[in-house]
């Protein structure tokens, strides 16, 4: 079959310098300036500083947050079209099906293993560090102190509906509702009929998306110069709200964290230098700016086409595999965010004295890998699903009210985590595809 060519889609590489200005431009720096500053408006305006009444800080509060919620309605509003067009381009970006049908079974498995593996060390660090006993009873609020939940897991009964219930009946709600992994799969369905179509009948619904990913760009690009307002106002808000106590009182939980997605990053380092045959030195040094810019924005979709841009011209990775993998990788590819669940929810088991039990553990496993997997790769996103995991295992869902002031730095990391994991995995799975200069050079 002839692979198909994308004429008139806009070039990876042009998107891309497009956000290379702003690493260009230090955001990541001003990203940390604009968290101290909101951190000590916080200080000034809320309980612990006493300068405003709790009323008027709260309102103040508000009216700063406005950029912050801005920025993530934006990101979350352009993510769904970014997300299909992306994945449709990168699956015709070759019209080899055998190809095709290669990458994807690899890029599954190395998603799904070393989202495991990842799991697997947030379980390790939450066990052996136990960050909820360091945790005061007097900083629970009072609603979660006496909040239950009982939701219970689906049963062997209901397990085969719910795996039919991944396939989207209606494309359109689930795009509504941001079910992620329904959007991927009706992505990847379009993706392979276009590949097994003719060129002159796939070409004209190719553009189309070539330019849906365009304009999702260019929202994208708007939404970054609030990055450093967000960042400011979000973190006023929170401060002002919870007091600097608070946040200081969260240290042992923020730094468990940490150490897991340290560990995390470490792990996927030694599969780089281990497969690909570099030193991790050489990968921190070619993915600087785009893990820098990924810890600026806390969204793996916003700098999508900078990480494809970085695969292809610092890791000689195909553009077939790279726009198939990457896009992918930006939403089921969620590493960082599943170890992040792990930790906070036996964090708060921890702190509300829930005995989880083997059983409760390995459901705990489970539920942070499926529930990682077709997540959207939005700011604040691990904090929703985490909402979702706690009532399972009976830990009350208000205890987020605890973790949410320290969230966004935690967020930034991980984020950084799950990008460098889809840089990793397209380098790998690009060694097992044969070089195809022709389709280098007209993609």
């Amino acid at each position: 079959m002839t692979a198909l060519t994308i004429s008139t889609h806009p070039s990876i590489r042009r998107l891309a310098f497009r956000l290379s200005g702003f690493v260009r431009g230090r955001l990541w720096l001003q990203v940390l300036v604009a968290m101290f500053f909101g951190i000590v408006t916080g200080i000034v305006i809320g309980p612990s500083g006493g300068l405003l009444e709790p009323v008027s800080a709260q309102l103040v509060g508000s009216w700063l947050a406005v950029p912050g919620y801005l920025f993530l309605a934006l990101v979350q509003m352009i993510v769904v079209p970014l997300v299909i067009a992306s994945i449709i381009l990168g699956m015709t970006s070759s019209g080899d099906m055998q190809e095709l049908r290669s990458i994807g079974w690899r890029t599954a498995v190395f998603f799904l293993a070393t989202t495991l593996v990842a799991v697997m060390i947030g379980l390790a660090v939450a066990l052996l560090i136990k960050p909820g006993e360091y945790i005061s009873a007097a900083m629970l609020p009072e609603a979660a102190i006496v909040a239950e939940a009982q939701a219970q897991a689906p049963s062997l009964v209901e397990l085969p509906a719910q795996i039919i219930a991944i396939i989207p009946t209606n494309p359109l709600q689930a795009s509504v509702e941001q079910n992620m992994l329904q959007v991927v799969i009706f992505a990847i369905f379009v993706g392979i009929a276009l590949a097994t179509m003719t060129t002159k009948r796939a070409q004209p619904l190719i553009d189309l998306f070539g330019a849906v990913q365009e304009v999702s760009m260019v929202v994208v690009r708007w939404a970054m110069y609030l990055v450093p307002l967000a960042v400011f106002g979000l973190m006023a808000q929170l401060t002002a709200r919870t007091g600097l106590d608070a946040l200081l009182g969260m240290g042992v939980y923020v730094t468990t964290v940490l150490l897991g997605l340290l560990i995390a990053f470490a792990f996927y380092l030694t599969l780089y230098a281990l497969w690909c045959r570099s030193s991790p030195r050489v990968f921190l040094r070619d993915s600087r700016d785009v893990l820098l810019l990924a810890f600026s924005t806390s969204s793996s979709a916003a700098v999508m086409p900078l990480t494809m841009r970085t695969a292809e011209e610092k890791f000689a990775v195909q553009k077939s595999v790279s726009r198939f993998v990457i896009p992918l990788g930006t939403t089921i590819n969620m590493a960082g965010t599943a170890l992040y669940q792990v930790v906070a929810t036996l964090f708060l088991a921890q702190v509300f004295q829930v005995d989880v039990g083997l059983s409760g553990l390995l459901l705990v496993v489970v539920l942070a890998v499926g529930a990682s997997i077709g997540s959207p790769g939005t700011p604040g996103i691990g904090i929703v699903i985490l909402s979702m995991l706690l009532g399972t295992v009976g830990i009350p869902a208000e205890g987020i009210a605890l973790i949410i002031g320290v969230d966004r730095i935690l967020d930034m990391s991980r984020t950084t985590l799950n990008v460098s994991g889809d840089l990793i995995a397209a380098s790998i799975i690009n060694r097992y595809v044969p070089q195809d200069a022709e389709a280098e050079n007209s993609a």
